[in-house]
């Protein structure tokens, strides 16, 4: 799903609000895997705090990213773990957009 299919149906001005609060919400993967090799070597879980998975981030800082292992398994899936996010961002900004129309 993309940002077009999403916004498909929407006017002008709904479409305008939809990319202004995806555009706040969305996450780089780049900065996701900054966030992921900062656990290496300083606090373990930043980027589970910042894709919302606070549980999991606790759980993290507290194991020291499960030993590592945890940090490498979401090294390798950082493309999907962001992807994921900024899915569900995306439909939830549209969603908002559209709500917001209604008023």
């Amino acid at each position: 799903m993309n940002l077009r299919d999403l916004s498909s149906g929407m006017t002008e001005a709904q479409t305008q609000k939809f990319l202004m609060f995806y555009k706040n919400k969305r996450k780089e993967v780049t900065t996701m895997l900054l966030l992921t090799i900062i656990g290496f070597f300083g606090v373990a879980g930043i980027q589970r705090f910042v894709i919302g998975e606070i549980l999991l981030g606790i759980l993290f800082l507290f194991t020291a990213g499960f030993c590592g292992i945890g940090t490498i398994i979401d090294l390798i899936n950082i493309k999907r773990m962001t992807g994921d996010y900024n899915r569900k961002e995306a439909m939830e900004s549209a969603a908002m957009a559209k709500m917001m129309s209604d008023l």
